[in-house]
């Protein structure tokens, strides 16, 4: 069950620690992709620093991350201030892996990996609150998807500890997720298969997460994920990479992901398949060589319009 909302949060003591990582390191691409739309109230950039708004085992904190001279210095407030210090490491990509990576097999590849040594895979550990939020992207614009993480998070989470740059906000735990009351699902724009699967997956998530973080290898991770009706292998992959900072992920069934790796690999757009066969030379670091192409710049010229988003609250 989530924390009492507390009108006045008491000033709680500053925790601090400093992190040096083995290899070069960009901070803001490393984590930034924990990062629901620039409105969110879980994670903020203020400057040089970001700010995370986290649930731990030990309660909710507030965590900031600042680099300096090869260093990241980390402080952190609230009840959970010293198991979200201890997540310093493998937010900072400590547990990611690049050897066996070659990038020298296509000329982007390689150019874009040279400009981005810093570029380590993040890693939470926390599997269900990852979930949560992608199962909110199913099948609908990245605008809906980050307008209704705002809503639902600020409504229903707990108000961030610690002198934070500006209102930001704890996601629900599983509970506090189960809870939510179909009108506020509702006011959201959040369809109701969407609200259902989420619910299910809180009501779950203990097991879940359990079976998730057993499982030795991407393929037995997205056996546990996708045993949950309402998950398929694009939910299962988006949430391996922010909780388990998987190198292999690759989100099949993404509306635009095949296009561009088709695009920035051959000049053409592909489907998921030729999208696998495209990545194929690069097994076990695919979401490695993805990170890459979407940090190159290369883009397809625009067709149409965008994709306009679409009102399920009236239905």
């Amino acid at each position: 069950m989530t924390l009492a909302a507390d009108p006045a949060p008491r000033a709680w003591t500053m925790r601090e620690t400093s992190y040096r990582p083995r290899a070069p390191l960009d901070l803001h691409e490393t984590v930034g992709i924990l990062r629901r739309g620039p409105k969110d109230p879980t994670v903020v950039r203020d400057g040089s620093v970001i700010w995370l708004a986290l649930r731990t085992t030990a309660g909710i904190a507030t965590l900031a991350l600042r680099p300096a001279s090869g260093e990241v210095h980390a402080s952190a407030w609230g009840p959970g201030a010293d198991a979200a210090l201890d997540l310093l490491p493998a937010l900072c990509g400590a547990l990611d892996d690049p050897d066996g990576f070659d990038p020298s097999g296509h000329p982007l590849i390689a150019a874009t990996a040279r400009r981005n040594p810093g570029l380590r895979l993040t890693r939470t550990g926390a599997v269900f609150d990852a979930l949560s939020g992608v199962i909110l992207e199913q099948k609908v614009t990245g605008l809906q998807a980050y307008g209704a993480w705002r809503l639902l998070v600020t409504r229903f989470g707990d108000p961030a500890p610690g002198p934070v740059p500006r209102p930001m906000t704890v996601a629900p735990d599983a509970e506090g997720w189960r809870r939510i009351p179909s009108w506020a699902w509702h006011r959201a724009g959040v369809q109701p298969p969407q609200s259902r699967t989420l619910v299910r997956a809180a009501e779950r998530a203990p097991s879940l997460e359990r079976a998730v973080l057993a499982a030795g290898d991407g393929a037995a991770r997205d056996a546990a994920l996708t045993s949950l009706p309402g998950i398929g292998p694009w939910t299962a992959a988006e949430t391996r990479i922010r909780a388990l900072g998987d190198p292999d992920a690759v989100s099949v069934g993404d509306y635009h992901l095949a296009h561009e790796v088709g695009f920035a690999l051959t000049g053409h757009r592909t489907d998921d398949d030729g999208m696998l066969a495209l990545l194929a030379p690069w097994a076990g670091h695919r979401q490695r060589v993805v990170r890459l192409i979407r940090l190159s710049g290369a883009a397809e010229p625009r067709r149409g319009p965008r994709l306009a988003p679409e009102d399920h609250r009236t239905r």
